[in-house]
C-alpha cells in the first residue's frame, strides 16, 4: 500500500479531523486566529493523528471519538512545535517561514500556550479518565524531553542512551499516545493496548532517527528546513555522536568542537564526508529500519485487513525517505 492508498482509504476521518481542527482553532482574540491557522495549515504531513484514525479502525472502531483524540493530539504537536522552534531561533520550517520569524517570539509562545490548553479542553470533553490520564503524562514526558534536549545540547559526551532517552519523550512518547488511545476506546483487552503503545512508540522513533539522518542529507525541498540545522545548533544527533566516536585525531576533534560551540554550518561538507567514511549515515538508518521492524511485529495482534495494512506501510514510509 503506497501514500495514495492510505490517503483514500484515511479521507474521509481525515476530513473530519482537519474540520474539527479548524472549528477549535477559532478565537475571539484575532492574532490566534492568524498565527494558529498559519502554523496548522503550514504543509505538516498529520502524521500523528493519522495514526490515531487508521489505527481505530484498525481495531474495529465505529465511533467518532477517535476525531477528538486525532485533533488534541495535533493540537500538542503543533504547541510544540510552536515553543521548539522560538528555543531553536528557527527561521524555516516545512518549507516556509517559522510561526516566530513571521509573528514574533512572543506570539508563538503565548499561541502555542492556547493550542496546549484548548487540548486539554478537548480531553474533559471525552469524559474519559483513561484517555486524560494518558495524554496528561504524554504531554508532561515531552516537556521533560525538551529540558533533556536542552541539557544535551553542546554536549559532546552525550550517549547513545541519553540520545534515545530524548527521542522517546520529545517524539516518540507522542506517537505512541497516538496509537493506545485508539485501542483504549475501542475497549481493547491490555495485551493489545500495550501493542498500541509500542507501535506507536517504535514508528515515533524511527520517524525521529530518519529526521536526525535527513538534517545532514536532505535539502528544504526534501526536508522543510535547511541542512545541517541540528549540526549549527550543536544538537549531539546520532548521526553526528557515532561519527565522532568512530572517529579519532583531528576528525574527531572537529565534531567535538562542533558540538561544543554550534554555528559550525561551513563545515557541514567536511563533517558529512566523515560521517561518510565512519559508516555513520548507515548506523543511523539501520537503527531505524530496526525501529520499523518491530514495529510491524507489534501489529501481529490487530485484525487483518486495510487499515493494519496501512498501519504497516506507514512503519516503512517512515524510513522509505532515506532509502
Amino acid at each position: 500500500m503506497d501514500q495514495s492508498a492510505i490517503q483514500s482509504l484515511s479521507q474521509h476521518d481525515m476530513a473530519a479531523v482537519n474540520d474539527l481542527i479548524n472549528s477549535q482553532l477559532r478565537s475571539d482574540v484575532v492574532l490566534i486566529n492568524q498565527l494558529g491557522f498559519y502554523i496548522i495549515n503550514s504543509g505538516g504531513k498529520r502524521i500523528r493523528p493519522l495514526l490515531t484514525v487508521l489505527a481505530a479502525r484498525a481495531l474495529g472502531y465505529k465511533g467518532e471519538l477517535h476525531h477528538v483524540l486525532a485533533t488534541i493530539i495535533e493540537f500538542i504537536h503543533t504547541s510544540t512545535l510552536l515553543h521548539d522552534d522560538v528555543v531553536d531561533d528557527s527561521h524555516v520550517r516545512r518549507g516556509k517561514e517559522t510561526a516566530n520569524a513571521r509573528f514574533g517570539n512572543e506570539a508563538s509562545v503565548l499561541v502555542g500556550d492556547f493550542l496546549y490548553s484548548r487540548s486539554f479542553q478537548l480531553m474533559v470533553s471525552t469524559k474519559s479518565m483513561r484517555v486524560m490520564e494518558i495524554l496528561a503524562n504524554s504531554t508532561n514526558v515531552i516537556a521533560e524531553g525538551e529540558v533533556m534536549q536542552l541539557m544535551n545540547c553542546n554536549d559532546p559526551d552525550t550517549t547513545e542512551e541519553s540520545y534515545f532517552n530524548v527521542i522517546y519523550s520529545k517524539t516518540a512518547r507522542l506517537f505512541e499516545a497516538a496509537v493506545q488511545l485508539a485501542a483504549v476506546i475501542s475497549h481493547q483487552p491490555a495485551n493489545v493496548e500495550q501493542a498500541a503503545a509500542n507501535y506507536g512508540r517504535h514508528i515515533g522513533t524511527a520517524f525521529q532517527l530518519v529526521d536526525d539522518l535527513l538534517d545532514y542529507t536532505a535539502d528544504v525541498a526534501t526536508m522543510g528546513k535547511d541542512a545541517g540545522d541540528d549540526l549549527a545548533e550543536g544538537k549531539p544527533t546520532l548521526p553526528l555522536l557515532y561519527a565522532m566516536w568512530q572517529s579519532t585525531g583531528d576528525d574527531a576533534e572537529l565534531i567535538r568542537h562542533a558540538i561544543e560551540n554550534g554555528g559550525e554550518r561551513d563545515k557541514l561538507d567536511q563533517i558529512l564526508a566523515i560521517m561518510e567514511r565512519t559508516g555513520a549515515l548507515e548506523y543511523t538508518k539501520n537503527k531505524a529500519l530496526e525501529q520499523c521492524a518491530l514495529a510491524i511485529a507489534e501489529l501481529e495482534l490487530f485484525p487483518p485487513g486495510e487499515y493494519k495494512d496501512a498501519l504497516v506501510a506507514l512503519a516503512h514510509l517512515s524510513v522509505e525517505r532515506v532509502t
